[in-house]
């Protein structure tokens, strides 16, 4: 058993000290996590790697009560989930007409038209076909969110859910067929 997972059940058993030591564990990993999905946020993205994983790791000891991972990969899917809410809620808030999210962003340069306004749109309506995705097949969405929000590999992400990588292949382009065929029809 490795030592994240002994934290984990540690964490899980009450021991509130663990969760101090598991962060030094695993805060690499996540940040890597971090870094690969916010390089595919807008360019107008103002939140660092680092705040996503301090905010993500707070979401995750925080809810230990009602939490029961089942070692280091069910923990990173949970932390790739938590990422995932944090910036679909961002881009909620962004796009909320309270804050002005009908008004486009534009920049100065002549070479460059930052929308994130688009991305934003295509990011919540990606996570509201993801929502009945998971409704239909629970595991090939979970392996969704482990390559595309957490930004693991075909073949980390298919040993993290237990099948082989020419399953996850295949996984892959279903859910992606899937996912865009219910995109499109949202958006008729």
């Amino acid at each position: 058993m490795s030592d994240v997972t002994e934290l984990i059940i540690a964490i899980q058993d009450g021991n509130e000290s663990a969760a101090d030591e598991l962060l030094p564990l695993v805060y690499d990993e996540l940040r890597r996590l971090a870094r690969a999905r916010l390089a595919a946020e807008a360019n107008g993205q103002t939140l660092q790697p680092t705040e996503l994983v301090h905010e993500a790791y707070l979401r995750l000891i925080g809810a230990t009560q009602t939490a029961d991972w089942n070692g280091r990969a069910h923990f990173f899917g949970a932390a790739a989930e938590a990422m995932r809410r944090i910036l679909v809620d961002r881009a909620r808030r962004r796009k909320s007409q309270k804050r002005g999210g009908d008004r486009k962003q534009v920049s100065f340069s002549e070479d460059e038209i930052a929308s994130p306004t688009e991305n934003d749109d295509r990011l919540i309506e990606l996570d509201t076909a993801l929502a009945q995705f998971e409704s239909y097949d629970p595991q090939k969405a979970n392996y969704v969110k482990l390559r595309y929000f957490a930004g693991l590999t075909n073949a980390e992400a298919s040993k993290a859910i237990g099948v082989s990588a020419s399953t996850g292949d295949r996984y892959w382009v279903f859910a992606r067929a899937w996912l865009q065929k219910t995109i499109m029809q949202m958006t008729k």
